[in-house]
């Protein structure tokens, strides 16, 4: 795999690089350049190479066709249900071992307003989901995520970090572990089941977004695969973050900033599924 050459090669900071130039905009503009620099010797082949990064622009900007994309290319489980959290609930209340599991999404820069670096909307997201569904069964919550391969900076606090202040001072809710230093979602999930092993959990309820579940659940599933037998560990997935803004069907098949951020998102788990760990 792709992913997992660069980081045995010691340049995993090369991962986000290389995902920008694979995912759009860059690989339409690259079309669109090479249909301008042939049009002048093979004009007709210049002008099919120009509409088909037209085309493609286009399409990448539509949440319509990012929906397509991500219903028929990626394998998402459903949302739980009232009866699911209900279950968890009553498994809680009789001592049960089983953790919420969220994983980081990504930081922002320091924030002017706090006057700090800040949680994403992604993690944001994410975490808002894990507080919720804790209170709604009892079951306590592990926060995973480091800095990032994009993010090595010393001065960027650990995500699972800065996930821990928030919870605590805008929700109330302590967070009982947090792993900081994973940097991706191969680590996330090797790093987590070490940290949580001590504690006798068996069972993670994981928290993510759709389109990043079936990574998250294929990483996972392959690190507790290297437990032992008799540490067997059980996965739910726990997908957010699966609904799409109210547009109207023609809306929907009009570029926008959304569809454009919508496409992206889906594209990257799609690579990934192809490309291996990132």
């Amino acid at each position: 795999m792709i992913a997992d050459w660069l980081t045995f090669l010691g340049v995993g900071s090369a991962k986000p690089v290389l995902a920008a130039l694979l995912l759009p905009p860059a690989p339409l503009l690259a079309l669109a350049l090479g249909g301008a620099w042939l049009a002048r010797a093979r004009p007709r082949a210049g002008r099919w190479l120009a509409g088909l990064a037209c085309a493609g622009a286009w399409l990448a900007s539509c949440t319509g066709a990012a929906r397509w994309v991500e219903r028929h290319g990626l394998d998402e489980p459903p949302a739980l249900d009232a009866a699911q959290r209900d279950a968890l609930r009553a498994r809680a209340a009789a001592g049960e071992p089983i953790a919420i599991v969220v994983l980081g999404g990504g930081m922002t820069e320091p924030a002017p307003e706090y006057g700090r670096f800040d949680l994403g909307s992604t993690s944001m997201g994410r975490l808002r989901y894990a507080v919720w569904l804790s209170r709604q069964t009892g079951l306590p919550i592990a926060a995973t995520g480091g800095r990032g391969w994009g993010g090595p900076d010393p001065a960027v606090p650990p995500e699972a970090t800065r996930m821990a202040e928030v919870a605590q001072s805008e929700w109330g809710v302590p967070l009982r572990w947090t792993e900081t230093a994973s940097r991706d979602t191969h680590e996330n999930a090797a790093d987590t089941l070490a940290l949580l092993r001590p504690d006798g959990i068996r069972e993670l309820v994981l928290v993510t977004q759709g389109l990043h579940m079936p990574r998250a659940l294929r990483e996972f599933r392959a690190a507790a695969a290297a437990e032992p037998a008799s540490a067997a560990i059980r996965l739910i997935a726990a997908p957010m973050g699966q609904a799409y803004g109210a547009s109207s069907p023609v809306l929907a098949w009009l570029p926008s900033g959304e569809g454009a951020l919508r496409m992206h998102e889906v594209l990257h788990e799609v690579l990934a599924g192809i490309g291996g760990r990132t």
